[in-house]
């Protein structure tokens, strides 16, 4: 403001300019500087807790006796009213599931005087069906059961609430002849049947079966009753048992997978002829100018499936001929070692057609081990089932059929079975 009137020639006031600090006044010296070194020093060797439960930020004396401010941890007491209490009774009362009249004492609210006992709601009965003469005439008449025998079994399931045990226990033997609990059972449930089709007609009711009950109550008798010998012959047949149904999976895996190599070895066998022969064709008008769907086909065998490279960029072609890392280390030998035996390279130039006669060349190898292994594991367990055919029935021997029997290696060299069928492939001479 003071620039401004200096521009326009404005002669400045005598009376001071009013402002908010010259009405209110400033508070600067009404404010309190904290004084941080107020708080008193914990002393040494008291724990935090400890000296946080004596001195507080506002450096509050430890109270004397216990006092409740309803602060800090605890829990805010319950409040309790003024009001007047109500009063109880020292009262007699009666047990409606008790039928002997006795009378007991209880405090009792007055309140609640003249009200029916609070637990005699948990007294349930289990209802007991009846039955007249005429029904039983006409419905319930049964072979070795009379009227008496009948009319004592009901009395006895009202009083027992169809415990059968305590019932059979119960039972006048010396009116009438004694009964099993599962006899007892049957005649209840027996009659309850008739009475429940004969007064609403339908045929949804509850049967017995004794016969069961007596075969599984035996059952159990003997399960119970076994010697210590007993249980470890049957632990030891149980273990035979898992070994045979393992060894039964076993053999129904290892033939799945022989079956899937004799398939994928005659599946193999017609897409290298086309192959060979559609190569051949086109070699000749593209000698000079390589086709990119020849040059980025991959090998995919029965025995190694190679990496496809169709859509992966700039690949060297070395990069056709490396193993893929699946095969396993024991296979990857036996490959080494066969290569070494039929004088080839390791890692030989990696042209087209080496890269691809190569990886078919080592994926017969794979396949032919596996061959070998599954031909070798079926020669040990027909020897197998022999030796043991020997050791069930003494004096006689299993005769194998030639057929299932592998061959000799003057067999192999006499009839030379092309597996892969590549006849255009010329024999390796050394």
């Amino acid at each position: 403001m003071a620039d401004v009137r200096d521009i326009l020639d404005i002669e400045v006031p005598t009376t001071t300019e009013l402002t908010k600090e010259s009405i209110l006044g400033s508070d600067k010296k009404n404010r309190k500087r904290y004084d941080y070194n107020k708080m008193p020093k914990r002393p040494e060797g008291m724990h935090r807790e400890v000296f946080a439960l004596l001195c507080k930020d506002n450096n509050d004396v430890p109270p004397l006796f216990p006092t409740d401010t309803a602060k800090g941890y605890k829990q805010v007491r319950a409040k309790l009213g003024m009001k007047k209490v109500r009063p109880w009774k020292w009262a007699p009362f009666t047990n409606p599931a008790r039928t002997d009249g006795a009378i007991f004492h209880h405090w009792r609210r007055v309140a609640d005087a003249g009200k029916e006992y609070p637990f005699a709601k948990f007294n349930k009965k289990v209802p007991i069906p009846t039955y007249t003469n005429t029904e039983y005439v006409q419905h319930l008449v049964a072979n070795g059961w009379t009227r008496a025998e009948t009319d004592h079994l009901f009395d006895l399931c009202r009083r027992f609430d169809l415990r059968f045990i305590i019932i059979r226990d119960r039972w006048d033997r010396a009116k009438f002849p004694a009964r099993s609990v599962e006899d007892l059972k049957e005649r209840y449930y027996q009659v309850c049947a008739a009475l429940i089709k004969a007064k609403s007609h339908t045929d949804k009711v509850y049967s017995f079966d004794a016969e069961h009950e007596k075969r599984r109550k035996e059952q159990l008798k003997k399960l119970f009753e076994r010697t210590p010998e007993q249980v470890e012959e049957e632990q030891t047949l149980l273990a035979e048992l898992r070994k045979i149904e393992q060894r039964k999976k076993e053999r129904d895996r290892k033939t799945q997978d022989l079956q899937k190599l004799i398939t994928a070895a005659d599946h193999q066998a017609d897409p290298r002829k086309s192959e060979r022969k559609s190569s051949k064709k086109s070699s000749s008008s593209t000698r000079n100018r390589p086709n990119k769907t020849d040059t980025s086909h991959a090998v995919e065998s029965a025995g190694i499936k190679f990496p496809d490279f169709k859509n992966s960029g700039v690949t060297l072609r070395s990069q056709r001929i490396k193993l893929p890392s699946s095969l396993g280390q024991k296979k990857m030998k036996g490959i080494e070692q066969m290569l070494n035996e039929l004088r080839l390279e390791l890692n030989p130039p990696p042209t087209e057609q080496i890269c691809q006669q190569f990886n078919e060349l080592r994926s017969d190898i794979v396949l032919h081990y596996e061959l070998r292994s599954a031909l070798s594991t079926c020669d040990y367990e027909l020897q197998s089932l022999r030796h043991q055919y020997e050791a069930l029935v003494p004096g006689k021997t299993l005769t194998i059929p030639p057929a299932l029997l592998p061959k000799t290696e003057l067999e192999i060299k006499q009839e030379i079975i092309d597996v892969v069928g590549s006849p255009s492939t010329p024999s390796i001479t050394h």
